[in-house]
């Protein structure tokens, strides 16, 4: 077994076919639930009718894991493990090297499973120089250990570790996982093997609540990505896949979770300046990602509107939806004055209704 080869996991066949349909499933069936918000919708940037600067002089660029993206973006883990999965990390990573925004692979557990399908995950001979972030379950974490994580990093030519959050998705899941003890530790100790600055933990779409975010600081993690409730529901794809009391209790908790701008700022202020803080779940456009960075966030990250871009069109498609994403962000600093991201924090906005009263309550 060579040195980038993940110790064998228990192979399950049904991995593979999962993912596929998981693919499936996010091209053509609707996977948000109606019930399903972000909230960003009830916060509102304060427009500035005179911003005295050019859009030539905007400013994208934000440090993450030690390197410098061009904008603060990042394309979320969404595949990996089959042929299909193959095409989509290869045609998104290599428009997001071509923008200068981050990439992360899909759940490395097939990779784990069997060795055979590291090539499904390996983007960097497309994507050389961009922020490449792996990723593993946290059950799978603990199972394969510090070591075994470290071999998934290192056999992709990771930045970093991303340590995903989905009990959620694991009890609808049919298959899933059921016991999630263990999991400060295991993240404890990747932090202090790989370094604080090249571990992330995320969640998957119900969000991360502050005390969650305070005990993972306490443990060493200093990014950290809120994946909220907002967008793509994994609990609705996993019922969707599921048949009779799984699908029936799927249906129920389909829109659980803490909306993600909720989440963004509430984070944010419960671990204060110095975590990397990531707003996913449910962005879907550059004025998303604004008015996340105005909540808190460092860094916007999104998967689902340019992996059905890929689907329509392959390459040209992802590169269109990426140049909408952007150029949106540059327009809503423009439009409220700021010449770089991070002066959105500092801007004017209003907050009412629903995440008005998530902000009290958290």
């Amino acid at each position: 077994m060579s040195a980038t080869t993940p110790p064998p996991m228990p192979v399950d066949e049904t991995t593979a076919k999962r993912k596929d349909a998981h693919l499936d499933l996010c091209a053509t069936e609707e996977v948000a639930p109606i019930e399903n918000a972000t909230l960003f919708g009830q916060m509102f940037l304060v427009h500035c009718a005179m911003p005295e600067l050019a859009f030539s002089e905007l400013d994208l660029s934000t440090p993450l894991f030690g390197k410098r993206l061009k904008a603060p973006l990042l394309v979320t883990g969404m595949t990996g493990g089959t042929e299909r999965a193959m095409q989509v990390n290869r045609d998104v990573a290599q428009v997001a090297e071509e923008f200068g925004v981050a990439f992360g692979v899909g759940s490395q557990r097939a990779m784990a499973e069997r060795p055979e399908l590291a090539g499904t995950f390996g983007v960097r001979d497309v994507a050389p120089n961009t922020v490449l972030i792996g990723n593993i379950g946290l059950v799978q974490a603990v199972r394969l250990g510090v070591d075994g994580v470290m071999r998934l990093k290192e056999g992709i030519g990771a930045d970093a570790m991303a340590v995903h959050l989905n009990p959620g998705q694991e009890l609808t899941q049919p298959e899933g996982d059921r016991d999630f003890r263990g999991g400060y530790a295991i993240v404890g100790e990747l932090v202090k093997r790989l370094g604080a600055e090249r571990v992330l933990v995320k969640e998957t779409g119900c969000g991360i609540a502050p005390e969650v975010a305070r005990r993972l600081v306490d443990v060493g993690v200093r990014a950290i990505d809120v994946s909220g409730l907002g967008g793509t529901s994994w609990v609705r794809v996993e019922q969707l896949r599921a048949e009779g009391v799984a699908r029936e209790v799927g249906a129920q908790f389909s829109g659980w979770g803490i909306p993600t701008a909720a989440a963004v700022a509430s984070v944010r202020r419960a671990v204060g300046p110095g975590v990397t803080l990531i707003a996913a779940g449910g962005m879907r456009t550059g004025l998303d990602v604004a008015k996340a960075i105005a909540l808190g966030a460092d860094v916007g990250g999104m998967a689902l509107p340019l992996f059905r871009a890929q689907q329509e069109g392959g390459v040209p498609k992802v590169r269109e939806a990426m140049a909408t994403v952007l150029t949106a962000l540059k327009q809503a600093l423009a439009l409220t004055g700021c010449r770089t991201p991070q002066e959105l924090r500092h801007r004017p906005r209003v907050i009412s209704g629903e995440l008005k009263d998530w902000l009290a309550a958290l």
